[in-house]
């Protein structure tokens, strides 16, 4: 069986820092673009970053660029967001997911992935 989990959210006061992971199980992540989203109460599910299957290609939202950082380890089977310098706007539920993938780049179109994890808390509040 497919799956995603995601870890390491929580409470944080702006400024401060998270890193969440995406570990996968049940298949091999090293054919699967991967992708993080988030989704704040009362708003849209938005792309935040995503990651090409060997991790040469990288994309994110403007709103992260330059404090979020995506990485991967497919030794590992496993993702990462280091999410730095924490804003209370980057309060939100944020879920990994997996396409697989024969592309050098990857998108952040949600209805490009087919495998999505339940979700971490990240709140950013004093």
């Amino acid at each position: 069986q497919l799956q995603l989990v995601e870890s390491g959210g929580g409470l944080v006061q702006p400024g401060g820092f998270l890193r969440l992971s995406c570990a996968a199980s049940g298949f091999a992540l090293d054919i699967y673009a991967i992708a993080w989203f988030r989704q704040a109460p009362g708003k849209e599910r938005e792309g935040v970053s995503c990651i090409s299957t060997t991790g040469g290609s990288t994309n994110y939202a403007s709103s992260v660029k330059g404090r979020f950082t995506i990485s991967r380890d497919n030794a590992k089977n496993t993702v990462y967001l280091q999410m730095n310098r924490l804003k209370p706007e980057d309060t939100a539920v944020y879920y990994c997911a997996a396409h697989q993938s024969y592309s050098a780049m990857c998108a952040m179109e949600d209805y490009d992935y087919d495998y999505w994890g339940q979700g971490t808390q990240v709140t950013v509040s004093s």
